[in-house]
């Protein structure tokens, strides 16, 4: 099929592979902005741009990805990324959440570990990210009405974190669930709002990119 009108198609689907199967069937590049539960890449991008800038090299940093991993193209792409620049990507949450196998999903310098006991990590991580209960992706019936208890960087949680380690959510967020508003506002150590502009950044580069090849 020829595209035409345009340099590059920018495709957000539901379909899990929806993009791969897109740029089968077009001569234009094509710019996968998130893919069913499967992948999304620019926003692994722009998470690892938001770290750089706050923890400089990411090799051997200790990245904690909590909350809904099952549902969750963030927390595969997130992973990618982070264990090909040489983090440890600890991945956190209840056992109906957090897949078998995650822990070898990524190759790369760096290495995933999988643990249900957000506490006993809070002290000894260099960043962390809390992902959205994905309710639309059926993740509603995995967690238990205590999720916020058992799961949510909560005001004690965050003052168990070592001073200066960046908080992270790809958003939209659910407040007081997986992230307490007292946190996601903090303007010290929360980097969600950096997390926003770095995505600008990142997505065009990755258009200039695409257009330039």
């Amino acid at each position: 099929i020829e595209a035409r009108g345009g340099d590059a198609i920018v495709v957000r689907t539901s379909i899990s592979g929806g993009a791969a199967l897109g740029a089968q069937h077009v001569d234009r590049p094509v710019i996968n902005a998130g893919d069913g539960r499967h992948a999304h890449p620019t926003q692994a991008l722009l998470d690892a741009l938001t770290l750089r800038r706050r923890l400089g090299s990411l090799s051997g940093k200790r990245v904690a990805i909590v909350g809904d991993i099952a549902n969750s193209r963030v927390a595969r792409s997130a992973a990618h990324a982070f264990v090909r620049l040489g983090a440890e990507v600890i991945a956190v949450g209840p056992p109906s959440l957090v897949p078998v196998g995650f822990d070898a999903i990524a190759t790369g310098p760096g290495k995933i570990s999988i643990t249900h006991d957000i506490d006993s990590i809070l002290c000894d991580i260099d960043a962390i990210m809390t992902l959205r209960i994905q309710l639309e992706r059926a993740a509603g019936i995995g967690i238990a009405p205590d999720y916020r208890a058992g799961y949510g960087l909560t005001s004690e949680r965050r003052a168990k974190l070592k001073p200066g380690t960046p908080i992270l959510h790809p958003g939209p967020v659910n407040r007081g669930v997986e992230i307490d508003d007292a946190v996601a506002d903090d303007t010290a150590d929360s980097v969600i709002l950096r997390q926003v502009s770095c995505g600008v950044a990142a997505r065009m580069a990755v258009l200039l990119r695409a257009i330039a090849d």
